[in-house]
């Protein structure tokens, strides 16, 4: 059974940092890409990034958080990793780790990816 915990989330003022991680079991985490979405107040799921697995490692970001979010992997102790600066208030949302079906994170359908239970992210002063 696929198990993902996330964690990290928090009150942080505009301008400030946070990291996220994810703890996964019950499948063989190299092999499959991991993505972060989240899920702001009154709006869907969007995707914010993924990495690729089978050894890729390849990443890619949305473009509103190119340059301030880095996404990372740790195959042996099962963990993705959500590096988050120069946080804004438009980044207010709970944000969830999410497994794709395959190696790549392309045309994953968002609500079909099994996920955690989220942690809040509020970004506010």
């Amino acid at each position: 059974e696929v198990q993902l915990v996330e964690s990290g989330g928090g009150l942080v003022q505009p301008g400030g940092s946070l990291r996220l991680s994810c703890e996964a079991s019950g499948f063989t985490f190299s092999r499959f890409a991991m993505n972060w979405v989240h899920q702001a107040p009154g709006k869907g799921l969007q995707w914010v990034a993924g990495i690729e697995g089978g050894g890729r490692s390849t990443s890619s970001y949305t473009d509103s958080v190119k340059g301030r979010f880095t996404i990372s992997r740790d195959n042996a102790k099962m963990t993705l990793s959500l590096q988050m600066n120069n946080l804004k208030p438009e980044d207010t949302a709970v944000y969830y780790c999410a497994k794709s079906p395959t190696l790549t994170f392309k045309n994953n359908k968002l609500a079909e990816l099994p996920r955690g239970q989220g942690t809040q992210v509020i970004v506010s002063s």
